[in-house]
């Protein structure tokens, strides 16, 4: 498996994957609305022997230091269980922080994404939409959480 930089020819490929993968078009149309306003930032793809199994996607997010929403992860159900979905998170927190980015939000299974370092202890002071148990932020670098603050999601996600 290669995980690499999405391309537009991948999307047909990417809204095919997403739709199967949640079983409906809502979180394809967010990758989608995410593309069309310019909020995507690193969306990447694990290809299988020429088939697109996985997508990531890491979005801009209003907050008072440069972080980035984790959102949507899309595994084919044939490739589910697999690690696809593991290496596709990986790779896209490296070139997070590689590039300056000092924290990722996630909104989902606390049971999955602290594994990736995500804590819901780490997001309680931010106000959000999505405040609550599944809310999780993960530093980038040292000391980039402040306590308190405002933190949103782009647009697309409301």
């Amino acid at each position: 498996m290669q995980v690499r930089a999405a391309r537009e020819q991948d999307m047909p490929a990417i809204r095919h994957l997403t739709e199967a993968a949640f079983g409906q078009p809502d979180e394809a149309d967010l990758v989608d609305r995410l593309i069309a306003d310019n909020d995507a930032v690193i969306s990447l793809v694990a290809e299988h022997d020429g088939t697109l199994a996985g997508h990531v996607m890491f979005s801009h997010m209003t907050a008072p230091m440069r972080a980035l929403g984790l959102a949507p992860v899309s595994v084919l159900p044939a490739y589910q269980r697999q690690g696809v979905g593991t290496a596709l998170i990986r790779q896209g927190l490296g070139i997070a922080a590689e590039t300056g980015w000092q924290a990722v939000f996630v909104l989902g299974d606390p049971g999955y994404y602290t594994r990736f370092g995500f804590s819901p202890d780490a997001a309680k002071g931010f106000q959000n939409a999505f405040a609550g148990p599944h809310f999780m932020a993960l530093a980038l670098v040292p000391d980039a959480l402040p306590t308190t603050g405002a933190v949103s999601y782009a647009a697309a996600f409301g």
